[in-house]
């Protein structure tokens, strides 16, 4: 196995220093473009690394809240800065690491960028409000106080703004952090920890160890100096860190993924339909909690939508996402690779029509990498897996309905309730959607992918635990609120 010139070894970040875990071990990072590079390496770390990194946190809590908000702002303003600087190269290696194409990869960068600013601003921001007492001689007023410290797991699909969307309100608000990413994207995690190290936040305010999720990251739910939890991942490991989590009475934020439908109904314009269609599932390969991945199509036009939508899948590039005019890139990882195909195969043999796509390119210089070609099912019933279970990948189903109202009730069949877009120019059409579609993102006329920076983010049903990430709602998770009265 060849190592790529911008191999790295990463260590754990604990109390301001780079270590070694204590195992000596490394995991290899590999690249879903060729599985013969290795990005780079990053720590096995142990249940002992963890206690360092836990308490590092949670000794410098009480000074890290005692600074004020305005000064946490500051600290993260110089984070902004520092990742700025150095876009290129963490995007560069985002892309070689997990397969999005580099200008995906510039854009997520970017956007961490811009998180980092917006919750900097928010240490100029009230943390509380008068409230009027009843008694005349008393002074009545909340406060926002910080948890403490706030454990951070993130996936591997987008390793800088998930981690930074979470890290940086807990930073502002007062809260000491451990973050342990995906180890699939350490490499590039640790880019964007070496930005916070450059800062000088205080010693042991923010914390970086790697290492498997049944040892670390089921350690850091469970460890006793731990205050609250933040994770994005499966549904499976979600549910363990719920049940962890309630059984220590600590709080805990959950994003577990979705299976979002996109309504086209007769009167859109179908057109502008297929791009943000094309758009929703296929950017990133699919590998988006936001993805759209059902497509419920009203009878009348249904023939000349699909054939509009096969003609402009055709026309996307599959490829390395390092090269210009690459549409897509390959799977992040053999696992995730294996998984799409698998469901596939599932498609098939349920009686689902695959019309386009779904092809494993293994040839030249397609070889060594995982890579597939977008995806178009028809003839889809609800009941079916690939109707119901999330693919995480280049896949759409075509489901066919007669009216508005059969779309809403499919479009809600499902446990989850991420996010969810319909294209109409019908007024009445686009209220009955906002107030009976069951998703935490309703979006008229647009991808269902994505959501701006400063709103609410955040699902209903299996899709999420309730709080919100995101925007002033952030406030709401990584705080506690004080009720101070003061008689004179």
């Amino acid at each position: 196995m060849k190592v790529i010139t911008t191999v790295k070894t990463c260590h754990n970040y604990i109390n301001n220093e780079w270590v070694e875990s204590a195992s000596r071990e490394l995991i290899k990072s590999i690249s879903p473009m060729d599985k013969e590079e290795i990005v780079g390496f990053v720590q096995k770390s142990t249940k002992e690394d963890l206690d360092k990194c836990v308490l590092a946190a949670h000794n410098a809590k009480r000074e890290w809240r005692k600074i004020g908000q305005a000064k946490r702002g500051e600290y993260l303003f110089k984070v902004a800065d520092i990742l700025e600087e150095n876009l290129e190269e963490i995007a560069v290696t985002m892309t070689t690491e997990m397969g999005k194409t580099l200008p995906e990869a510039k854009g997520e960068t970017a956007r961490g960028i811009a998180i980092l600013r917006y919750y900097a601003g928010e240490g100029m921001r009230k943390n509380g409000d008068v409230i009027p007492s009843s008694d005349e001689n008393a002074l009545m007023f909340t406060k926002r106080t910080p948890l403490g410290v706030v454990g951070v797991i993130t996936p591997w699909n987008f390793p800088v703004a998930i981690p930074i969307w979470k890290i940086a309100p807990a930073l502002v608000y007062g809260n000491t952090v451990v973050f342990k990413p995906a180890s699939e994207t350490s490499v590039t995690a640790a880019k964007v920890v070496e930005c916070f190290n450059k800062a000088g936040l205080p010693k042991g305010v923010f914390n970086f160890i790697t290492g498997s999720g049944s040892v670390i990251g089921q350690g850091l739910i469970d460890h006793p100096l731990l205050n609250a939890i933040t994770f994005t991942g499966s549904e499976t490991v979600g549910a363990i860190v719920a049940k962890s989590a309630s059984a220590r009475g600590i709080k805990y934020q959950l994003e577990m993924g979705g299976k979002n439908p996109v309504i086209v109904t007769k009167d859109a314009d179908l057109d502008e339909t297929v791009d943000a269609v094309i758009s929703g599932a296929y950017r990133s390969t699919g590998q988006k909690c936001t993805a759209t991945s059902r497509v419920i199509v009203e009878s009348s036009i249904y023939d000349k939508f699909k054939s509009k939508l096969i003609q402009a899948t055709k026309s996307l590039s599959v490829g390395n996402g390092l090269n210009q005019g690459i549409w897509m890139g390959p799977c992040a990882s053999e696992e995730q690779f294996n998984t799409v195909k698998e469901y596939i195969e599932i498609g098939k043999n349920e009686g689902a029509k695959l019309v386009l796509g779904g092809e494993v390119l293994d040839e030249g210089e397609y070889t060594k990498g995982f890579y597939i070609t977008p995806a178009i099912f028809e003839n889809v019933t609800p009941d079916m897996r690939i109707a119901q279970e999330e693919i995480f990948g280049p896949v759409i189903a075509l489901i066919k309905v007669q009216d508005l109202d059969e779309a809403i009730t499919i479009a809600n069949d499902t446990k989850y309730g991420l996010s969810a877009s319909i294209f109409t120019s019908n007024i009445s059409s686009i209220l009955e959607f906002i107030d009976e579609i069951e998703a935490g993102l309703v979006r008229i006329n647009a991808e269902s992918a994505g959501v701006e920076l400063q709103a609410p983010f955040g699902g209903m049903k299996a899709s999420s635990t309730g709080s919100r990430e995101q925007g002033e709602a952030a406030q709401e998770f990584y705080t506690s609120i004080k009720t101070i009265f003061i008689k004179s």
